[in-house]
């Protein structure tokens, strides 16, 4: 039965990993849209400028605090989805379940092939 256990720990690990995976994709997935919404907050904003700025007009006080609180607003969901996508990377385990078993294939191979001599 022990083989047994070690086949599910081992479908266990592999399924945490996917799952971490599919997770960090998530993440940056939102990040990326929330970038994006920041991009096109930003454009509005200086289109906005631009018409006034071409009919010799100033923004309107109360549309440039509308977009540009848009803006803020949209800026500060994109780094707070880039600060999580950074400390999601930063406290992922340092090897997956491919390091694991490519750690275990090359000590393998080492532990099949003899040292060369050392030189005098």
């Amino acid at each position: 039965m022990a083989i047994w256990d070690k086949v599910k720990e081992s479908i266990d690990k592999a399924g945490k990993a996917a799952q971490d995976v599919f997770d960090e994709g998530k993440l940056r997935l939102d990040a990326y849209r929330a970038r994006e919404q920041a991009d096109k907050a930003a454009e509005a904003l200086g289109y906005a400028v631009f018409r006034a700025w071409e009919n010799n007009a100033e923004l309107d006080a109360d549309a440039r605090e509308r977009l540009a609180s848009a803006l803020r607003q949209r800026e500060a969901e994109a780094r707070k989805l880039e600060q999580e996508l950074a400390d999601a990377r930063a406290n992922a385990p340092a090897s997956s379940a491919a390091d694991t078993s490519a750690g275990a294939s090359s000590a393998a191979v080492s532990a099949a092939v003899p040292e060369a001599p050392a030189q005098p």
